[in-house]
């Protein structure tokens, strides 16, 4: 699906504007109902906030993004790269980059806690796992693991591989697009000791996203990711 001639610049920047938009107005939201104690978003880890907090980004990139599609592409089976005729092969491409990339991220998470230890920087857990742990409710934990192996990686890899990376090769920076879209996947998840590791992760789904020519392989790439650090995290609860 890398980038389509019919795609008008001005189409794309209506969709990001509409994803910024929808971000920015569920944060507010969600700060103006947890100071008015409305049931659900007192706590940051409640069910209301979770909701919101997750769905006001990737679940608008999904809906805002599927109205893209069927307007600009042959709706999501030519995005995905479905009809590739090397499909098998490039799903085994997807589970060696993704062996690959595994013990070099958590090589580079070793060495980035090491020197922000040294800087006084305080280590502290991504705020999607704290909430994770923090959650008792039994059916928001699976809401939660539902979103982290299917939701997120979809959303994703489509605004960040499938849209901005494809938009910024497409005006003639091919080494910028590289840098910027793997760059902002690794800001948004806003934790310095994994910031080094999801920037070498997005560049590795870059390559598999440029390779493939679809969003399949790094969408299945980013969910078998996710699903192991869940599956670690369940084992490691008390």
């Amino acid at each position: 699906m890398l980038w389509k001639n019919k795609w008008a610049p001005e189409a794309v920047l209506a969709l990001l504007g509409g994803i910024v938009m929808s971000l920015f107005t569920g944060s507010i939201a969600v700060e103006l109902l947890h100071r008015a104690g409305v049931t659900g978003f007192r706590s940051y880890d409640g069910v209301g906030s979770v909701l919101v907090s997750t769905l006001c980004f990737q679940g608008a990139v999904l809906v805002l993004g599927g109205i893209f599609l069927e307007f600009f592409c042959n709706g999501l089976t030519e995005a995905l790269g479905l009809h590739h005729p090397n499909l098998r092969q490039h799903l085994r491409l997807t589970c060696i980059v993704l062996l690959v990339t595994l013990p070099v991220m958590l090589g580079l998470k070793f060495i980035s806690e090491m020197v922000l230890q040294q800087i006084g920087w305080k280590i502290e857990d991504q705020r999607a796992v704290e909430i994770f742990g923090n959650v008792k409710f039994v059916g928001l934990k699976i809401y939660l693991g539902f979103f982290a192996v299917i939701i997120a990686p979809m959303a994703e890899e489509f605004i960040f591989r499938g849209v901005l990376f494809s938009s910024i090769q497409k005006l003639g920076w091919p080494k910028c697009a590289w840098i910027v879209s793997s760059l902002l996947f690794a800001l948004i998840h806003n934790n310095a000791p994994i910031f080094l590791p999801l920037f070498a992760f997005a560049l590795a789904l870059t390559w598999l996203y440029q390779k493939t020519g679809g969003l399949l392989a790094p969408m299945l790439a980013h969910s078998l990711f996710n699903a192991t650090n869940l599956g670690l995290l369940f084992l490691s609860q008390p």
